[in-house]
């Protein structure tokens, strides 16, 4: 019987049955846990890969990941993404903006108004029209 690809402590190994034996586990984890229990009972990658409908490279890579990571490699790491321009203060400011008393000359806020006067007041740099519909939908306001 060959070497399995790497060795699961007997903690490790129960911690992944319990999650795979869940049911509740979505798919990403449950296949990166199956990969890595098979790959302890000695399946080659080309057979994990087959059997998980995936890549071999990609379980080399949680292969590799594991050994640097251990459990930890299951799950996703925190991904940098554009950061958020508006805070909470900033859309509280905002829906109580849209709730006072429309400017002179207007009967009511619209979205580019409201918009504009968020970005004149300093809430934020900039602001669309879209943004700001968006952040009042959440609120379930009505004023606009």
């Amino acid at each position: 019987m060959p070497l399995p690809h790497l060795q699961l402590s007997e903690a490790q190994r129960q911690d992944l049955e319990r999650l795979t034996a869940s049911g509740t586990l979505p798919a990403r984890l449950f296949k990166r846990a199956t990969a890595l229990l098979m790959l302890d009972r000695a399946h080659t990658i080309q057979a994990v890969a087959q059997i998980l409908n995936i890549s071999p490279q990609a379980v080399s890579n949680w292969r590799d990941r594991f050994k640097e990571e251990a459990l930890a490699m299951l799950f996703d790491k925190p991904r940098t993404g554009r950061p958020l321009e508006i805070d909470g203060e900033a859309r509280a400011k905002l829906t109580a903006l849209a709730c006072s008393e429309p400017p002179e000359g207007h009967a009511h806020w619209d979205l580019r108004l409201l918009a504009d006067k968020a970005v004149e007041l300093g809430y934020c740099e900039h602001l669309s029209h879209t943004h700001a519909g968006t952040i009042l939908k959440k609120t379930n306001s009505s004023h606009i």
